[in-house]
This record gives C-alpha cells, structure tokens and sequence, in this order.
C-alpha cells in the first residue's frame, strides 16, 4: 500500500541539504517513511520497531581533501520535528567548526612545509531506547586533528514527550552527586571486571592518575529500558584517557537501576523508573 503522508523529516532534510551542498544525503528507506508517518512522537509500533532502530533516517557525508564529514540520527529522532531541527542545527555547526579548524591547520602546514592530513568528524546517534514518555539516544564520535591518532568521544539526549524538551539522563536526578554515591559501588566495580577482560589489571599505586574511580557523572550516560515502558538500565561510557592510557581504548560499563539509585530520582520523573529487584 502506497503512503501518501508526506516525510515528516523533509525539511530539515532540505535544509540540511541546502546548507551543505556538495554533501550525498541518504534518502530514507520504505520502513523508515512507514515509522515517520506514524504519529509525531509517538513510540513506533513493535512490527517496525527492530528494523527502524538504528537506521539513519537522516545522514550527510562529506569526503574532500580538506574534511572528512559524517552526521546521522535514527527515525525516532527525525519523527520529533524540534529534536530534528535540534540535531540538523548540531550537524551544521560541527560541521563549520570543523572546516575552520582544518583550514587553519592547512593552510600552517603548507607555511612550514608540512603534509596536511584531512580532518574529520563522523557522528552516529542511535537509539537506546523509546518509551512512552522518553526517546533516549547516545552518539559515538570519532574526530581528527591532526597528531599521531584521532579521538573517541560519546554523547547522550533524552527526549522528554512530555515537556518536549531535551534533557540529559542525569537531569532526572536530584544531583550528580547523588547520582554518583547511588551508582558508585556497582560502577567502580565494573571497571575493574572491564580492565580484566582486557587483560588489565586496575592501577592501584597512589601516583598513578588512574588509580582513583572517576565520578561517574563526569562520564556519558545513557539510560535505556528493558520492557520498552519504564527505565531501568544504564549503560556508562567512558573516553579514553579517563581510566586508562590511550590504548586502552574507550569502555563501557553497565549499571542497573537499582532501589538505591531509583531514591535519588527526581519526584517528576520517579513513576518512569522502575528498580530492578534484587535478592
């Protein structure tokens, strides 16, 4: 059956389009227009849910010898017109940023005789999870400045239907810090089972400037939901540099929703969480 609803994403994707000319946007696919053309922020239905997960319902990707450039976000997100404007608006700026940057770098190699390397920035929001009240997804970004190596860096959004606003997961908590005694414990530890599993043993020397567990506020959160109605999982992820030589790379380490860390929640936002049951 034909869909005759017009792309709910068309135009921003125009927009997007427009301002980086030269740019290949990836049209949506059929099971992507079907999930836009649902109601607008609203949860897609289960039959479409698996495969629209992850599929880029918006992409730009930009390869020269100045830049290397690649920016995308789900369907869910594109199904949200504010929060797609919010995300093309991102995807314009760091774009910018990152032709400013390299044509600076260029134009310092070429006055000392050096070779130049292109720039780059490639970004992918996906979904964690889609609730009734929350969308929440994270990003994983790899750039290049120049140097031996480039970086990993995370993101995180949530999306609240009912105030239509974005948030971040920690904004349903009363504080950071309490946040942090609440998930401490559990958090801590799964650092060290994640440097084990590296073959890694945890820095305990007093000097070491990874001894110490870093807060996990200071980290990206992102908070998903195992029955697709309520939130109850958090997923930590952690750059590299922060608990760890570079070559350790990045980790990521999941802390469950426990009764202590559902106390700390803010009374808004206390009926949308649901504490695992422990023994």
């Amino acid at each position: 059956m034909t869909n005759k609803r017009p792309w709910r994403n068309a135009v921003s994707l125009l927009a997007g389009a427009l301002l980086l000319a030269g740019c290949s946007e990836d049209r949506p696919t059929q099971v992507e227009k079907m999930v836009a053309a649902a109601v607008p922020g609203a949860p897609p239905t289960a039959a479409a849910d698996e495969a629209a997960k992850n599929a880029s319902a918006s992409k730009v990707s930009e390869s020269s010898d100045l830049i290397e450039f690649t920016y995308s976000y789900p369907a869910d997100a594109a199904r949200i017109p504010e929060l797609a404007e919010a995300l093309d608006s991102d995807r314009a700026a760091k774009r910018a940023a990152l032709i400013a940057a390299a044509e600076r770098a260029k134009a310092a190699a070429e006055k000392n005789d050096h070779p130049y390397r292109p720039h780059s920035h490639r970004q992918t929001w996906q979904r964690v999870t889609n609730t009734p009240r929350f969308l929440s997804l994270s990003a994983e970004i790899d750039t290049y400045t120049g140097g031996a190596h480039g970086m990993e860096v995370f993101d995180t959004l949530l999306w609240d239907r009912g105030r239509r606003k974005r948030m971040k997961p920690l904004d349903l908590f009363e504080s950071s810090a309490a946040f942090d005694a609440a998930v401490r414990e559990a958090f801590c530890a799964g650092i060290k089972r994640a440097k084990a599993a590296k073959g890694i043993a945890a820095a305990e020397a007093p000097d070491s400037p990874f001894a110490k567990c870093p807060p996990a506020s200071a980290q990206t959160v992102w908070i998903g939901s195992s029955d697709g109605r309520y939130l109850d999982r958090l997923t930590i992820a952690i750059a590299p540099y922060e608990v760890g030589p570079y070559a350790e790379g990045s980790y990521r380490i999941n802390v469950p929703i426990t009764g202590a860390v559902a106390k700390v929640v803010k009374d808004e936002f206390a009926r949308n969480i649901m504490p695992i049951n422990q023994p």
